[in-house]
This record gives structure tokens, C-alpha cells and sequence, in this order.
């Protein structure tokens, strides 16, 4: 079966994008506005994009009512995220992030996720997760949508020290596979090239 994206609903598109490039990681985004309240939201359209300079790429999209979601706005205010890498013991709190909460309602508070301040001038990672990035936004692409990609400049990089064997970083995190998550299991390697 062929598709053509320009003849499909956004809601199709999604499907369609969302089950044939998988798996993709969680970005678990703090924000802050500039009464001090922490946002906590998970994110599916999230990527490497290079790592000189270090940069990754987050896609935001707006709320139902066409304002921007509170991520969106908080770092248009602030210029500052730190992202939570998503482990299984974080699973269901991060999950239960995405639901949709008031402008300046905190999820961290609403679910009773605790976080701790580790980078100076951002805002708080999820407390115990194995990994986190302090970013701050480097620019906004307008594609004429309703989703803005944001280019963030990865600043800072905590990794927690029981992750790190043999100086190699090993993580098993959780990524979203269609509508679900999972893991990667078990590595595959593939065959030495002669």
C-alpha cells in the first residue's frame, strides 16, 4: 500500500510516521516559567542531530486550543530544559506526564515525581533517572505547522555512575515503539565486514 502524505489528515500522517520510524527515545523535558513552576512532559519526536556542535532536536506542538504547550512557552521565556533520560523504574511516572495539565500546574508536583537540581541555571532533572542533558534552546524552526521543531545546544551531560563499566556507557532505556514502549533487548551484532 503507497501513501501520499499531502492527501492525509495530520492525525494520519502521525500514524503512519510514528509506527514506521521507530524505536524512538523518550525526551522527559523540565522546564521552568518564570514564576518558578516546573513543567514535566514527555516527548517521542526527539533525535540526536550532532554532536559538533552538540546539538539534539525536539518537535513541540501546541495545545488544543492552538496555544503553545507549556515546553514551548517555557523555553521561548527561559532558553533553558534539562532532559530526563527514561529508564523502567520511571516508566509510569513519565507516562503519566503526558497528561494535559493547566498552564502552571506542575506535573512533577501533580504526580509526586521528585527531582534534584544538578546543573546550575537549569532546571531539575527527574531524581534517579540514569541519565540527563541540560540544554538550552539555540533556534526555532518554523515550518508553517502546528509542531515546532527546536534545535537545543546540549550543554552539560550527567550520566550516573553505575551506567559507565569498562569506561562504556550503558544504559537500557525506554523508547516508544508506535503506540507503545519497550526496551532494545538484547544487542545484535551484525557480521564483520571483510
Amino acid at each position: 500500500m503507497k501513501f501520499d502524505f499531502a492527501k492525509l489528515t495530520p492525525k494520519e500522517r502521525y500514524k503512519i510516521t510514528s509506527r514506521t520510524i521507530i524505536p524512538r527515545p523518550i525526551a522527559w523535558i523540565a522546564t521552568q516559567d518564570r514564576n518558578g513552576t516546573i513543567n514535566l512532559a514527555p516527548f517521542s519526536y526527539f533525535i540526536p542531530l550532532s554532536s559538533e556542535p552538540p546539538m539534539l532536536l525536539v518537535s513541540v506542538g501546541h495545545k488544543k486550543d492552538g496555544t503553545p504547550k507549556d515546553t514551548l512557552a517555557n523555553l521561548r521565556e527561559t532558553k533553558r530544559c534539562t532532559i530526563s533520560m527514561v529508564d523502567r523504574a520511571h516508566l509510569e511516572p513519565m507516562h503519566a506526564t503526558s497528561k494535559p495539565l493547566p498552564r502552571g500546574k506542575s506535573e512533577a508536583q501533580e504526580f509526586q515525581i521528585p527531582l534534584i537540581s544538578i546543573f546550575a541555571d537549569y532546571p531539575p532533572m527527574v531524581e534517579g533517572v540514569p541519565a540527563a542533558i541540560g540544554c538550552s534552546l539555540h533556534q526555532e524552526i518554523n515550518l508553517g505547522g502546528r509542531t515546532i521543531p527546536l534545535i537545543l545546544s546540549m550543554d552539560h551531560c550527567y550520566i550516573d555512575d553505575r551506567y559507565i563499566k569498562d569506561g562504556q556507557i550503558e544504559l537500557d532505556l525506554i523508547a516508544r515503539v508506535g503506540a507503545r514502549y519497550a526496551t532494545l533487548g538484547e544487542p545484535i551484532d551484525p557480521s564483520p565486514i571483510p
